[in-house]
């Protein structure tokens, strides 16, 4: 009976620890540029150990589709969307937008549906914080489109389509219209979308029926030529951050949650004093403790940090890390900010960087994850 009992405290004693470790569980979704060596989505297994350096697994191909180049996820209901970068589908010039079910065991996608994505080459895509509406940016058209969300996932017909006009002075890259990236306020209160085409963060309101109204007092223009890509905000909502592309430069932006009106504070390059080669920012993120910033540089190759002032929200520069490939595109921050992945899209590889929690500076491990031409990374975790 003793060393029954003694058994039985020994399982009790080591439970928690086993439903912790099965309670947490993240896979990584790779989204690429197909074609070679590239068939779509690729997922890999997350193990970190305590107080350890995150290991990814990889699980192969997790769903096969064109170019799906920005993914959306939603790891309360299993759920991945992609922005499938094309300039036809279906016969007709668009490209598409494709929902899948996502297996955590796994990490296989199952297609749910697809819908044309009312313009071609879309790049970004976001769910509406409620997760009953998907906002999708074309590129190529320069326009939006809203998508109703079902319960199961699937994407309903079109709710609206925004058609943005006008161009910027870069004859290249200006010569129209380029919406890049579709981000909501932390309120969800407003829709921003960054066109690169025409230097500005347009604005617009969500209604309940999936129907964009445009706020014309809202938002921001930036300065000619900048071409903006990404914006992000900071985790209080005070401050926002712009990426611009074309300029390799952050703007900082103090943010009016109740207009909607971004003020512009800082611009600032992201690359270091005196470089003076091809330059294309691409992604830019916020540290969970609202303490850093992050900036990919193509061209240059490398990831800029910078301080936030948390009481002006002005940027100061610290450092651009390698990115120890080429070309690299998106990053990510895993969950709990102590690592940072970076996509390098020209050297098919994943580069993974240990986040020093005193001064934000990145720490690129030994070795290097593959992947075929990444050019998004991002997360889902379950069972938290």
């Amino acid at each position: 009976m003793r060393s029954f009992r003694s058994l039985f405290a020994a399982i009790v004693t080591l439970l928690p620890i086993t439903m912790a470790f099965a309670a947490a569980q993240t896979i990584a979704y790779v989204g690429t540029y197909t074609g070679g060596k590239s068939q779509g989505i690729y997922a890999y297994r997350v193990e970190t150990p305590a107080g350890g350096a995150p290991h990814f697994v990889p699980l192969g191909l997790a769903a096969a589709t064109a170019n799906p180049s920005f993914l959306a996820i939603d790891a309360a209901r299993h759920l991945v969307f992609a922005a499938n970068e094309t300039d036809s589908f279906n016969g007709q010039p668009s490209g598409a937008v494709s929902a899948f079910s996502a297996d955590p065991a796994t990490g296989q996608l199952t297609l749910l549906n697809q819908q044309p994505s009312h313009g071609k080459a879309p790049c970004h895509l976001v769910l509406d914080p409620t997760g009953k509406f998907l906002l999708l940016a074309n590129y190529t058209s320069g326009s939006v489109a809203v998508y109703p969300v079902a319960a199961d996932g699937h994407l309903g017909d079109a709710t609206a389509v925004i058609q943005h006009r006008g161009r910027g002075p870069n004859a290249q890259r200006q010569e129209g219209p380029h919406a890049h990236c579709v981000t909501f306020d932390p309120a969800g209160r407003f829709v921003f979308i960054c066109d690169l085409g025409l230097d500005r963060v347009v604005a617009y309101q969500l209604d309940a029926t999936g129907k964009l109204v445009a706020v014309e007092s809202a938002g921001a223009t930036l300065k000619p030529g900048s071409g903006p890509r990404h914006l992000v905000f900071g985790p209080d909502g005070r401050f926002a951050y712009v990426l611009n592309e074309l300029t390799s430069t952050v703007t900082a932006f103090s943010y009016d949650a109740a207009t909607g009106r971004l003020t512009e504070i800082q611009t600032l390059s992201s690359l270091p004093a005196g470089y003076t080669g091809q330059k294309w920012a691409a992604e830019i993120a916020v540290h969970p403790s609202g303490k850093w910033l992050y900036a990919s540089n193509r061209g240059h190759d490398s990831v800029a940090q910078f301080a936030i002032d948390p009481v002006k929200g002005t940027l100061t520069y610290g450092a651009a890390q390698s990115s120890g490939g080429k070309t690299p595109r998106s990053f990510a921050l895993l969950p709990g900010g102590d690592w940072l992945v970076v996509a390098n899209q020209d050297s098919d590889s994943l580069l993974v960087c240990r986040v020093d929690q005193v001064n934000g500076r990145l720490e690129p491990l030994a070795g290097r994850v593959e992947a075929p031409k990444p050019v998004f990374v991002g997360f889902l975790t379950t069972g938290e």
